[in-house]
Formats: structure tokens, sequence, C-alpha cells
């Protein structure tokens, strides 16, 4: 009988720097002051999606691996921005940090380049960084001004680097783990 073939959960993503993750840890204090159901994303975690690529096979994980080592890279120049909340039916769901700097966007658009003819082009790409999961909100309006003002430092940082990731959902929470990495000056 032959076993089927495991499927990978994988995605690109970008890394942050010790300074922004404690920026991350000051604000995300901040933002538990608020009474809510949900959880803080693991600080081991942060990371910013430049595509979410599903579950694919081996096979697959070769030719994105073999694709984006394609893909030019020059240091970006990026920035903390604002605070905000996504929200699904009206309930405040994900609570963000926006990530600013044009050359996240043109790594993006590089990325859905190399891949095309394999992947979707992302439709609605937004630069940001997860920093909360909500489940429940007694006071939608209250939280959403609450957050408006936890203030973000004013925080500039390079970014040298992209991954290949994998996720593995366990019973305590994701895990992810680099399939590959690049850029960076002497790395290929």
């Amino acid at each position: 009988m032959e076993s089927e073939e495991e499927l990978i959960r994988a995605f690109i993503a970008i890394r942050f720097p010790d300074e922004v993750i404690r920026e991350v840890a000051r604000v995300q204090e901040e933002v538990g002051k608020w009474k809510f159901t949900g959880k803080m994303t693991e600080l081991e975690n942060l990371h910013l999606t430049l595509k979410f690529l599903g579950e694919i096979d081996a096979e697959k994980v070769k030719e994105v691996e073999k694709r984006l080592g394609g893909i030019k890279l020059e240091t970006m120049k990026l920035k903390l921005g604002k605070i905000g909340a996504f929200h699904i039916l009206g309930k405040p769901r994900i609570v963000w940090i926006k990530i600013e700097g044009k050359e996240i966007w043109e790594l993006q658009k590089k990325v859905d380049d190399a891949l095309e003819g394999i992947f979707k082009r992302e439709e609605r790409f937004m630069s940001h960084l997860t920093i909360a999961r909500l489940k429940y909100v007694k006071d939608k309006k209250g939280f959403d001004e609450y957050i408006k003002g936890v203030g973000i430092k004013d925080i500039s940082f390079r970014v040298e680097d992209f991954y290949l990731m994998r996720s593995e959902l366990l019973y305590l929470g994701p895990s992810y783990n680099i399939i590959k990495e690049y850029g960076g000056k002497y790395r290929k």
C-alpha cells in the first residue's frame, strides 16, 4: 500500500530584528491591558507573510526554492507604522502593526513574478505584522479606540533576507521553521 506524500504548509516571509521584536513585546503588553479572549503572537513566530502557498508537496517545494533563488534582493529599509485591527463580520479578529517601505511591496511583486504560473498573484497584499488574534471582545468600538491610542515607537530597520517557511499547526499553537533562506551578502 502506497503512503500519501506528506504535504508541507508553506509560506514566504521576512523576519524582524531584535529591536522590532522588543517593541512588539511592549505593544502587546499595552494591548493586553484591554480584556479580550484570544492570544498574542509568540515573539519567536513574528513575521510578515509575503505569500502564503498553502499545503504543497515536496516537488512543488523544490520548484519554489529554485524560482525564489532567482530573486535579486536589495537591502530593504523598512519602518514600523500604525497599529490597527482587521475585522470579520464587524468584530476585531487580528491586531496588526503596519510595516512601511516601498521595498517590501517590490519584494512581494518579485515573489509573485517568480512564482507566476504555479500560484495565483496576491490580490490584497497588506504589509503588516500580526501581533494578536482575537476570538471575542465585548466592547468592539472601545477596543478599536483603545488600540488607536497605543503608540508605536518610530523604529526604522533593515531587512536583507527573506525565507521560504514551513508552518506546523500544533496543539499549543503554530510552529514555524525555515526551509530555505534567501538574500544576504554572502549567501546564494
